[in-house]
């Protein structure tokens, strides 16, 4: 066998063993919330037998638990100290829910248009983020052209809350990790900032280059 024809035997092993799951394509995703597992299981009562995922030990059906603040944590840890991300998130959660009810208070119109919910603006600034597209490095005839695709949902989501600590860990030193990404974060929510820009200028690029798109399925 040739040189190149043994890496690619090799590539293909690799893109085989990613694809790989312990769990076969017909079981389903586990549903940990027991409001929803009533309707999940009436849903599948009309079939004979539909295997279900185990859960992962991270999940919980507690009030207090939350998808978004928990990939938040794992992103925000370093060196394993998730004790520390923690806390710091904490801390620019009481930051957001204090900056947000001083200008309830100051606020002279209509008050209850303010959210001070951090929660709902994390949740929001993240959305508000989120790439739909990003471009790629294909190389056609000699030439490599930045071609846009699309993103999935799962790393669109990672993007966004890379760029809002990326922009957070950015700005001057002097200031504490909590207080920059909540002042990231509120401006995110708010549909502004630094993050916004650089989602905006992503799609700008990726439409300036939709003459390139073709090379995608070429």
């Amino acid at each position: 066998m040739s040189f190149l024809g043994r890496i690619a035997e090799k590539t293909s092993r690799l893109s085989c063993l990613r694809l790989m799951s312990v769990y076969p394509t017909h079981y389903v995703e586990p549903i940990v919330q027991k409001d929803k597992q009533q309707d999940q299981k009436n849903d599948l009562s009309k079939l004979y037998h539909v295997p279900i995922k185990a859960a992962v030990n991270k999940s919980s059906d507690t009030i207090f638990h939350d998808d978004t603040k928990h990939k938040m944590i794992n992103y925000i840890t370093k060196k394993g100290n998730s004790a520390l991300a923690r806390t710091l998130l904490s801390k620019t959660l009481e930051l957001i829910k204090r900056t947000q009810t001083e200008h309830m208070n100051l606020a002279k119109g209509e008050k209850t248009t303010i959210n001070t919910n951090p929660e709902t603006l994390l949740k929001q600034a993240v959305e508000n983020c989120r790439p739909l597209l990003q471009v790629t490095a294909i190389k056609r005839g000699g030439v490599t052209y930045q071609v846009p695709v699309p993103i999935t949902t799962k790393r669109s989501y990672f993007l966004a809350m890379k760029w809002l600590l990326e922009a957070a860990r950015e700005k001057e030193r002097k200031v504490s990790l909590p207080e920059k990404l909540a002042w990231e974060i509120l401006d995110a929510a708010h549909g502004q900032g630094r993050v916004i820009k650089r989602k905006d200028d992503l799609h700008r690029q990726c439409e300036s280059n939709r003459a390139y798109a073709h090379y995608r399925w070429s």
